[in-house]
Protein backbone atom coordinates (compact mmCIF):
# COMPACT_ATOMS: atom_id res chain seq x y z
CA UNK A 1 0.00 0.00 0.00
CA UNK A 2 1.06 3.84 -1.30
CA UNK A 3 -0.53 5.44 1.25
CA UNK A 4 -1.97 9.40 0.53
CA UNK A 5 0.46 10.47 2.96
CA UNK A 6 2.82 9.26 6.00
CA UNK A 7 5.03 10.75 8.69
CA UNK A 8 8.64 10.70 7.99
CA UNK A 9 11.05 9.97 11.81
CA UNK A 10 14.07 10.13 11.75
CA UNK A 11 17.25 9.00 14.34
CA UNK A 12 16.94 12.78 14.83
CA UNK A 13 13.36 12.72 15.94
CA UNK A 14 14.08 10.05 17.94
CA UNK A 15 17.22 11.60 19.63
CA UNK A 16 15.34 14.46 20.17
CA UNK A 17 12.60 12.78 22.20
CA UNK A 18 14.40 9.83 24.27
CA UNK A 19 16.75 13.35 25.21
CA UNK A 20 13.38 14.98 27.07
CA UNK A 21 12.02 11.51 28.69
CA UNK A 22 15.56 11.56 30.04
CA UNK A 23 15.39 15.28 31.64
CA UNK A 24 13.45 16.98 34.55
CA UNK A 25 10.39 18.01 31.81
CA UNK A 26 7.66 15.72 29.99
CA UNK A 27 4.56 17.90 30.13
CA UNK A 28 4.76 21.51 29.32
CA UNK A 29 8.44 22.75 29.52
CA UNK A 30 10.90 24.64 28.11
CA UNK A 31 11.05 22.63 25.19
CA UNK A 32 7.28 23.12 24.38
CA UNK A 33 8.62 26.93 24.90
CA UNK A 34 11.45 26.54 22.32
CA UNK A 35 9.03 25.31 19.46
CA UNK A 36 6.67 27.86 20.24
CA UNK A 37 9.83 30.73 19.52
CA UNK A 38 10.99 28.80 16.65
CA UNK A 39 7.74 28.68 14.93
CA UNK A 40 6.90 32.17 15.79
CA UNK A 41 10.62 33.32 14.63
CA UNK A 42 10.07 31.50 11.16
CA UNK A 43 6.75 33.00 10.41
CA UNK A 44 7.42 36.76 11.82
CA UNK A 45 4.94 36.44 14.38
CA UNK A 46 5.05 38.07 17.58
CA UNK A 47 3.52 35.87 19.12
CA UNK A 48 3.07 31.50 19.23
CA UNK A 49 0.63 29.05 21.88
CA UNK A 50 1.20 25.39 21.57
CA UNK A 51 -1.29 23.09 22.11
CA UNK A 52 -2.28 19.47 21.90
CA UNK A 53 -4.09 19.42 18.40
CA UNK A 54 -5.02 22.12 16.26
CA UNK A 55 -8.62 21.37 17.16
CA UNK A 56 -7.79 22.88 20.76
CA UNK A 57 -6.14 25.53 19.48
CA UNK A 58 -8.65 26.61 17.11
CA UNK A 59 -11.20 26.05 20.11
CA UNK A 60 -8.60 28.63 22.50
CA UNK A 61 -8.41 30.69 19.77
CA UNK A 62 -12.74 31.47 19.31
CA UNK A 63 -12.50 31.51 23.21
CA UNK A 64 -9.76 34.58 23.21
CA UNK A 65 -11.63 35.99 20.22
CA UNK A 66 -15.17 36.20 22.27
CA UNK A 67 -16.96 33.91 20.65
CA UNK A 68 -20.17 32.98 22.25
CA UNK A 69 -23.91 32.07 22.69
CA UNK A 70 -25.75 34.51 19.84
CA UNK A 71 -22.59 35.27 17.59
CA UNK A 72 -21.70 33.44 13.89
CA UNK A 73 -18.71 31.93 12.73
CA UNK A 74 -18.16 31.52 9.23
CA UNK A 75 -15.85 28.78 7.08
CA UNK A 76 -15.84 26.91 4.32
CA UNK A 77 -17.79 23.69 3.58
CA UNK A 78 -14.39 21.84 2.40
CA UNK A 79 -12.45 21.24 5.17
CA UNK A 80 -12.13 19.19 8.06
CA UNK A 81 -14.81 19.36 10.46
CA UNK A 82 -12.53 21.25 13.49
CA UNK A 83 -13.35 24.27 11.43
CA UNK A 84 -16.97 24.19 12.10
CA UNK A 85 -17.02 22.77 14.87
CA UNK A 86 -14.53 25.19 16.91
CA UNK A 87 -17.60 27.42 16.77
CA UNK A 88 -20.33 24.90 18.15
CA UNK A 89 -17.65 24.41 20.75
CA UNK A 90 -18.55 27.86 21.83
CA UNK A 91 -22.09 27.70 21.74
CA UNK A 92 -22.03 30.45 18.31
CA UNK A 93 -23.78 29.72 15.14
CA UNK A 94 -21.83 28.20 11.81
CA UNK A 95 -22.45 28.99 8.12
CA UNK A 96 -20.56 28.73 5.52
CA UNK A 97 -19.20 30.31 2.75
CA UNK A 98 -18.73 28.65 -1.08
CA UNK A 99 -15.24 27.60 -2.37
CA UNK A 100 -13.71 29.51 -5.48
CA UNK A 101 -13.94 26.85 -8.60
CA UNK A 102 -10.33 27.46 -9.37
CA UNK A 103 -8.13 27.40 -5.94
CA UNK A 104 -11.06 25.66 -3.81
CA UNK A 105 -10.27 27.73 -0.95
CA UNK A 106 -12.79 30.44 0.63
CA UNK A 107 -14.31 32.59 -2.69
CA UNK A 108 -13.73 36.20 -1.89
CA UNK A 109 -16.68 36.98 -4.32
CA UNK A 110 -19.25 34.81 -2.60
CA UNK A 111 -17.72 35.97 1.33
CA UNK A 112 -18.17 39.34 -0.09
CA UNK A 113 -21.64 38.80 -1.23
CA UNK A 114 -23.01 36.96 1.70
CA UNK A 115 -21.86 39.22 4.18
CA UNK A 116 -23.49 42.52 1.91
CA UNK A 117 -26.86 39.96 2.85
CA UNK A 118 -25.86 39.47 6.42
CA UNK A 119 -25.71 43.29 6.87
CA UNK A 120 -28.91 43.91 5.64
CA UNK A 121 -30.02 40.80 8.09
CA UNK A 122 -28.82 42.01 11.37
CA UNK A 123 -26.69 38.73 10.69
CA UNK A 124 -23.00 39.21 10.29
CA UNK A 125 -20.47 37.31 11.19
CA UNK A 126 -17.75 37.83 14.85
CA UNK A 127 -15.69 35.40 13.15
CA UNK A 128 -14.61 34.29 9.53
CA UNK A 129 -12.39 30.70 9.36
CA UNK A 130 -10.65 31.05 6.11
CA UNK A 131 -9.14 27.46 5.25
CA UNK A 132 -5.57 26.69 3.41
CA UNK A 133 -6.59 23.81 1.80
CA UNK A 134 -3.75 21.53 0.73
CA UNK A 135 -1.64 24.28 1.61
CA UNK A 136 -2.39 27.07 -0.89
CA UNK A 137 -2.75 30.35 0.98
CA UNK A 138 -6.14 32.05 0.64
CA UNK A 139 -6.43 35.39 -0.66
CA UNK A 140 -5.78 37.00 2.20
CA UNK A 141 -5.74 40.51 1.94
CA UNK A 142 -8.76 40.64 0.32
CA UNK A 143 -10.60 38.46 3.63
CA UNK A 144 -8.67 41.18 5.92
CA UNK A 145 -10.16 44.24 3.89
CA UNK A 146 -13.93 43.31 4.32
CA UNK A 147 -12.41 41.91 8.11
CA UNK A 148 -11.96 46.32 8.10
CA UNK A 149 -15.17 46.82 6.65
CA UNK A 150 -17.54 44.28 8.22
CA UNK A 151 -15.82 44.34 11.77
CA UNK A 152 -15.37 40.66 11.91
CA UNK A 153 -12.29 38.59 13.21
CA UNK A 154 -10.15 36.77 10.89
CA UNK A 155 -9.04 33.21 12.03
CA UNK A 156 -6.92 31.00 9.37
CA UNK A 157 -7.39 27.66 9.96
CA UNK A 158 -3.94 26.92 8.22
CA UNK A 159 -3.37 23.29 9.49
CA UNK A 160 -2.32 22.23 5.68
CA UNK A 161 0.35 25.43 5.21
CA UNK A 162 2.93 25.90 7.27
CA UNK A 163 5.79 26.45 5.41
CA UNK A 164 3.50 27.85 2.64
CA UNK A 165 3.89 31.93 1.77
CA UNK A 166 2.30 34.65 -0.42
CA UNK A 167 4.03 36.96 -2.17
CA UNK A 168 6.95 35.59 -0.32
CA UNK A 169 5.52 36.24 3.01
CA UNK A 170 5.41 33.11 5.18
CA UNK A 171 1.83 31.69 6.22
CA UNK A 172 1.53 32.59 10.03
CA UNK A 173 2.68 35.88 10.04
CA UNK A 174 -0.54 37.15 10.95
CA UNK A 175 -0.40 40.34 8.70
CA UNK A 176 -3.69 39.67 7.46
CA UNK A 177 -5.67 37.93 10.26
CA UNK A 178 -5.79 38.04 14.52
CA UNK A 179 -4.61 34.38 14.76
CA UNK A 180 -3.13 31.36 12.49
CA UNK A 181 -3.57 27.91 13.61
CA UNK A 182 -0.45 25.26 12.31
CA UNK A 183 -1.25 20.93 12.41
CA UNK A 184 1.12 19.08 13.80
CA UNK A 185 -0.91 15.74 13.02
CA UNK A 186 1.42 12.78 11.37
CA UNK A 187 0.38 13.32 7.88
CA UNK A 188 0.92 16.90 7.94
CA UNK A 189 3.88 18.60 6.94
CA UNK A 190 5.98 18.24 10.34
CA UNK A 191 5.00 16.53 13.28
CA UNK A 192 4.64 16.38 17.06
CA UNK A 193 2.40 13.01 16.71
CA UNK A 194 -0.43 14.82 17.84
CA UNK A 195 -0.39 19.20 18.27
CA UNK A 196 -0.95 22.24 17.06
CA UNK A 197 0.07 25.95 17.68
CA UNK A 198 -1.57 29.52 17.30
CA UNK A 199 0.00 32.80 16.32
CA UNK A 200 -1.05 35.77 16.79
CA UNK A 201 0.72 39.45 16.66
CA UNK A 202 -1.89 40.32 19.83
CA UNK A 203 -0.24 40.09 23.44
CA UNK A 204 -3.55 39.77 24.65
CA UNK A 205 -5.14 37.57 22.17
CA UNK A 206 -1.84 35.26 22.97
CA UNK A 207 -2.15 35.68 26.53
CA UNK A 208 -5.96 34.52 26.64
CA UNK A 209 -5.26 31.57 24.65
CA UNK A 210 -2.55 30.77 26.89
CA UNK A 211 -4.63 30.48 29.66
CA UNK A 212 -7.51 28.97 28.03
CA UNK A 213 -4.99 26.08 27.41
CA UNK A 214 -4.43 25.69 31.43
CA UNK A 215 -7.64 25.79 32.71
CA UNK A 216 -8.26 29.48 32.87
CA UNK A 217 -5.27 29.91 35.41
CA UNK A 218 -2.60 32.91 35.63
CA UNK A 219 0.57 32.44 38.14
CA UNK A 220 1.93 36.05 37.13
CA UNK A 221 1.11 38.47 39.86
CA UNK A 222 1.07 41.69 37.64
CA UNK A 223 -2.22 39.63 36.01
CA UNK A 224 -3.81 38.80 38.87
CA UNK A 225 -7.21 39.86 40.53
CA UNK A 226 -6.63 38.66 43.68
CA UNK A 227 -9.39 37.93 46.14
CA UNK A 228 -12.37 40.74 46.10
CA UNK A 229 -11.53 44.14 45.66
CA UNK A 230 -9.43 44.12 48.84
CA UNK A 231 -7.75 41.23 49.79
CA UNK A 232 -6.00 42.84 52.95
CA UNK A 233 -9.70 42.46 54.47
CA UNK A 234 -10.65 38.62 52.86
CA UNK A 235 -10.08 35.70 54.81
CA UNK A 236 -7.74 34.11 51.98
CA UNK A 237 -5.14 36.65 52.00
CA UNK A 238 -3.47 34.55 53.71
CA UNK A 239 -3.16 32.51 50.25
CA UNK A 240 -3.28 35.92 48.38
CA UNK A 241 0.30 37.00 49.73
CA UNK A 242 1.44 33.44 49.69
CA UNK A 243 4.53 32.13 47.21
CA UNK A 244 2.32 29.37 45.99
CA UNK A 245 -0.68 31.84 44.85
CA UNK A 246 -2.47 31.10 41.23
CA UNK A 247 -5.56 32.15 40.00
CA UNK A 248 -8.06 30.66 37.62
CA UNK A 249 -9.68 33.61 36.13
CA UNK A 250 -12.31 31.88 34.21
CA UNK A 251 -12.97 28.34 32.80
CA UNK A 252 -10.52 27.03 31.20
CA UNK A 253 -9.01 23.89 29.49
CA UNK A 254 -6.38 21.34 29.68
CA UNK A 255 -4.84 21.94 26.06
CA UNK A 256 -1.53 22.09 27.14
CA UNK A 257 1.45 20.27 24.44
CA UNK A 258 3.91 17.88 26.54
CA UNK A 259 7.80 18.06 26.07
CA UNK A 260 7.73 14.72 24.34
CA UNK A 261 5.15 15.93 21.88
CA UNK A 262 7.19 19.64 21.45
CA UNK A 263 10.65 17.99 21.15
CA UNK A 264 9.43 15.59 18.14
CA UNK A 265 8.21 18.72 16.29
CA UNK A 266 10.76 21.09 17.07
CA UNK A 267 13.49 18.45 15.64
CA UNK A 268 10.77 18.25 12.32
CA UNK A 269 10.80 21.99 12.17
CA UNK A 270 13.96 22.33 11.80
CA UNK A 271 13.94 20.50 8.36
CA UNK A 272 10.51 22.59 6.92
CA UNK A 273 12.21 24.34 4.25
CA UNK A 274 13.57 20.83 2.95
CA UNK A 275 10.21 19.03 3.44
CA UNK A 276 7.91 21.50 1.70
CA UNK A 277 10.81 22.02 -1.43
CA UNK A 278 10.38 18.12 -1.55
CA UNK A 279 6.65 17.98 -1.65
CA UNK A 280 6.92 20.82 -4.45
CA UNK A 281 9.08 18.85 -6.69
CA UNK A 282 6.82 15.85 -5.97
CA UNK A 283 3.78 17.96 -7.50
CA UNK A 284 5.63 19.80 -10.23
CA UNK A 285 6.03 15.89 -11.41
CA UNK A 286 2.47 15.25 -11.05
CA UNK A 287 1.97 18.27 -13.10
CA UNK A 288 3.77 17.31 -16.01
CA UNK A 289 3.26 13.52 -15.90
CA UNK A 290 -0.87 13.68 -15.00
CA UNK A 291 -1.54 16.81 -17.58
CA UNK A 292 -2.92 14.70 -20.37
CA UNK A 293 -5.57 12.52 -18.01
CA UNK A 294 -9.22 13.51 -17.79
CA UNK A 295 -8.82 14.89 -15.00
CA UNK A 296 -8.27 18.61 -13.07
CA UNK A 297 -4.67 19.37 -11.63
CA UNK A 298 -4.51 21.70 -8.57
CA UNK A 299 -4.02 25.48 -9.23
CA UNK A 300 -1.54 27.43 -7.69
CA UNK A 301 -2.10 31.37 -7.52
CA UNK A 302 1.30 32.62 -9.00
CA UNK A 303 2.13 34.99 -5.76
CA UNK A 304 1.62 31.93 -3.99
CA UNK A 305 3.74 29.02 -2.76
CA UNK A 306 1.80 25.59 -1.64
CA UNK A 307 3.17 23.66 1.09
CA UNK A 308 1.50 20.58 -0.84
CA UNK A 309 0.04 18.87 2.47
CA UNK A 310 -2.06 17.25 -0.11
CA UNK A 311 -2.43 16.59 -3.95
CA UNK A 312 -5.75 17.14 -5.06
CA UNK A 313 -6.78 16.31 -8.41
CA UNK A 314 -10.59 16.41 -9.48
CA UNK A 315 -12.16 14.06 -12.32
CA UNK A 316 -13.63 15.55 -14.98
CA UNK A 317 -17.53 14.17 -15.72
CA UNK A 318 -18.68 13.37 -19.72
CA UNK A 319 -20.35 10.47 -20.68
CA UNK A 320 -16.67 8.58 -21.64
CA UNK A 321 -15.26 9.60 -18.28
CA UNK A 322 -15.36 6.88 -15.46
CA UNK A 323 -16.97 7.95 -12.35
CA UNK A 324 -15.37 9.66 -9.32
CA UNK A 325 -16.37 6.07 -7.10
CA UNK A 326 -14.87 3.75 -9.98
CA UNK A 327 -11.47 5.77 -10.11
CA UNK A 328 -11.35 5.86 -6.42
CA UNK A 329 -12.42 2.07 -6.23
CA UNK A 330 -9.92 0.95 -8.93
CA UNK A 331 -6.59 2.82 -7.06
CA UNK A 332 -7.94 1.62 -4.05
CA UNK A 333 -7.99 -2.17 -5.46
CA UNK A 334 -4.28 -1.63 -6.78
CA UNK A 335 -3.30 -0.94 -3.77
CA UNK A 336 -3.19 2.74 -3.56
CA UNK A 337 -3.87 4.42 -0.32
CA UNK A 338 -5.69 7.51 -2.46
CA UNK A 339 -8.77 9.58 0.01
CA UNK A 340 -11.03 12.47 -0.11
CA UNK A 341 -10.01 16.09 0.90
CA UNK A 342 -13.01 16.70 1.93
CA UNK A 343 -16.90 15.57 2.25
CA UNK A 344 -18.59 18.93 2.22
CA UNK A 345 -19.42 19.65 5.94
CA UNK A 346 -22.75 21.11 5.97
CA UNK A 347 -23.20 17.22 4.37
CA UNK A 348 -22.46 15.69 7.29
CA UNK A 349 -25.69 14.37 9.74
CA UNK A 350 -25.02 16.53 12.63
CA UNK A 351 -24.81 19.69 10.37
CA UNK A 352 -27.94 18.58 8.25
CA UNK A 353 -29.88 18.38 11.46
CA UNK A 354 -28.84 22.08 11.95
CA UNK A 355 -30.66 22.92 8.77
CA UNK A 356 -28.08 22.62 5.99
CA UNK A 357 -28.90 20.59 2.46
CA UNK A 358 -27.40 19.63 -0.83
CA UNK A 359 -27.77 22.27 -3.04
CA UNK A 360 -26.63 25.14 -0.07
CA UNK A 361 -22.74 25.34 -1.84
CA UNK A 362 -23.16 24.20 -5.39
CA UNK A 363 -19.22 24.26 -6.12
CA UNK A 364 -18.31 22.88 -2.53
CA UNK A 365 -20.54 20.01 -3.22
CA UNK A 366 -19.05 19.55 -6.94
CA UNK A 367 -15.81 19.25 -5.71
CA UNK A 368 -16.88 16.87 -3.00
CA UNK A 369 -17.49 14.76 -5.60
CA UNK A 370 -15.12 15.00 -7.68
CA UNK A 371 -11.96 15.10 -5.61
CA UNK A 372 -9.36 12.72 -5.06
CA UNK A 373 -6.25 12.93 -2.52
CA UNK A 374 -3.47 10.81 -4.54
CA UNK A 375 0.12 10.17 -2.51
CA UNK A 376 2.37 12.68 -1.53
CA UNK A 377 4.49 12.52 1.02
CA UNK A 378 8.73 13.71 1.19
CA UNK A 379 9.45 10.41 1.35
CA UNK A 380 7.75 9.03 -1.68
CA UNK A 381 10.44 7.86 -3.80
CA UNK A 382 10.37 9.03 -7.58
CA UNK A 383 10.52 5.00 -8.54
CA UNK A 384 7.05 5.12 -5.96
CA UNK A 385 5.09 8.16 -7.53
CA UNK A 386 6.04 6.69 -11.22
CA UNK A 387 3.81 3.72 -9.91
CA UNK A 388 0.86 5.70 -8.56
CA UNK A 389 1.31 8.21 -12.19
CA UNK A 390 1.23 4.41 -14.09
CA UNK A 391 -1.62 3.17 -12.07
CA UNK A 392 -3.67 6.45 -12.17
CA UNK A 393 -2.95 6.34 -16.60
CA UNK A 394 -4.06 2.50 -16.34
CA UNK A 395 -7.10 3.34 -14.65
CA UNK A 396 -8.28 6.19 -17.09
CA UNK A 397 -7.24 3.93 -19.76
CA UNK A 398 -9.27 0.57 -19.51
Amino acid sequence: MIPYGRQEITQADIDAVVEVLRSDFLTQGPTVSRFEQAVAAKVNAKHAVAANSATSALHIACLALGLGKGDWLWTVPITFVASANCGRYCGAEVDFVDIDPVTWNMSVTALREKLAVAKRLGRLPKVVVPVHLAGQPTEQEAIWALAQEYGFKVLEDASHAIGASRNDEMVGSCRWSHITIFSFHPVKIITSGEGGMALSNDSELAERMAMYRSHGIVRDRTRMRGYGSDPESDSASYHYKAPWYYEQQFLGYNYRMTDIHAALGLSQFERLDAVVARRNALAARYDEALKDLPIRLPFVQSENRSAFHLYVVRIKGGSAAKTHKQVFDELRQRNYGVQLHYIPVHLQPYYRNLGFKSGDYPEAEAYGESAISIPLYPSLTNQEQDRVIEAMKAVFSC
